[in-house]
């Protein structure tokens, strides 16, 4: 009896991976609110526990004010990072024949002394295709009459995944307590106790890591910015931004920015001298990020080596799209946390033992 009921669970969990799988196209918008909600469910709790003289905001309330307060996060970010990373971009391809020159000027003679060859490119001709298809890519309002006009099914897909997304949010932040209510009445008794002890173990690891990986990701792109500003970079704030916010994958984030710096350093400066405050820029910003801001705002937690991290979020991203990429490192932090508790059973059992 007890092995037909165990092979109906693994029969279960199998449909139930198989359902996700094929409903893959639309579950981006599900996963995203779900995601949202599950990191904002506290503030809404906490809201809604508020007493103000003879009223009390409802969990209703609580949850369109926490709503309206994650579009205008959005919302700021957009109308301040967007229209200054496009500004120093076109900086940086109005500079592109001064630094192409300078960087000429240094490499050419190296190379006819060596191999015998020079370098014949037109370098503002470059520059003005760059130039010209970046500020197309910046007409936001053209291109999107153009889209609608060739496009106009998949964009108003999009547009309905978009606006789908705050409407599933709030009544996931409205009825969050209840769905989880109704999860654990499911459960059968005999499971109750252990099922709660993981679920609280996952919800510890998820919360720390989601909320602090995200205050490292804002502190590191604060920095990186204006360490690289203070280094004299012309294009500081979008590789600084890039750098921080990349932070969620180990490695990467630091990496890029420091491939990216170092090009547009070379690119600008045209020796090596000027690019040692640049490294001395990101060697600080890795020790920051390792030793104190993710030790102190995320902590040991989650408990997965780097390269599995790399690995589930290309294994998410390949089965599943963006909302795998969302969904990889929140899965992989609970299946640790069931392999541990497996872990744990199996080396109290009596085939380990015998």
């Amino acid at each position: 009896m007890q092995n037909r009921t165990s092979l109906l669970w693994w029969i279960i969990a199998a449909l139930f991976c198989g359902l996700i799988y094929l409903l893959n196209p639309i579950l981006t918008p599900f996963i995203i609110a779900a995601v949202l909600a599950y990191i904002a469910n506290p503030l809404v709790n906490k809201i809604h526990a508020l007493q103000f003289k003879n009223y009390r905001p409802s969990r209703t309330i609580a949850s369109l004010l926490v709503i309206l307060l994650i579009f205008a996060i959005l919302l700021l970010i957009l109308l301040i990072v967007v229209p200054l990373i496009q500004k120093e971009v076109i900086l940086l391809l109005e500079k592109l024949p001064a630094y192409f020159n300078t960087s000429k000027g240094n490499l050419e003679p190296w190379l006819q002394k060596h191999f015998g060859v020079g370098i014949d490119i037109d370098f503002a001709q470059i520059q003005q295709v760059l130039t010209e298809n970046w500020k197309t890519a910046g007409n936001f309002a053209k291109n999107i009459a153009q889209a609608l006009s060739t496009k106009s099914l998949a964009i108003m897909g999009w547009v309905a995944n978009l606006l789908l997304i705050p409407l599933v949010l709030f009544y996931l932040l409205v009825d969050w307590n209840s769905i989880v209510a109704k999860i654990a009445q499911l459960i059968p008794r005999k499971w109750i106790s252990k099922t709660e002890e993981i679920a609280l173990e996952i919800d510890a690891v998820l919360a720390e890591f989601l909320r602090g990986q995200l205050t490292v990701m804002l502190l590191m792109s604060l920095f990186y910015a204006t360490g690289l500003w203070f280094a004299g970079l012309d294009v500081a704030v979008p590789i600084g931004l890039l750098s921080g916010l990349l932070g969620f994958i180990p490695y990467l984030g630091f990496g890029t920015g420091m491939v990216l710096g170092m090009f547009s350093g070379l690119l600008q400066f045209g020796n090596m001298t000027d690019l040692i405050p640049l490294l001395i820029v990101f060697g600080l910003g890795q020790l920051l990020e390792s030793m104190i801001l993710t030790p102190w705002l995320v902590g040991d937690r989650i408990g997965l080596h780097p390269l599995f991290v790399i690995f589930a979020l290309m294994a998410g991203g390949q089965l599943f799209g963006f909302a795998g990429v969302l969904l990889a490192l929140p899965v992989s932090a609970a299946i640790s946390v069931g392999f541990k508790h497996a872990k744990q059973a199996y080396l109290a059992s009596q085939f380990y033992n015998g």
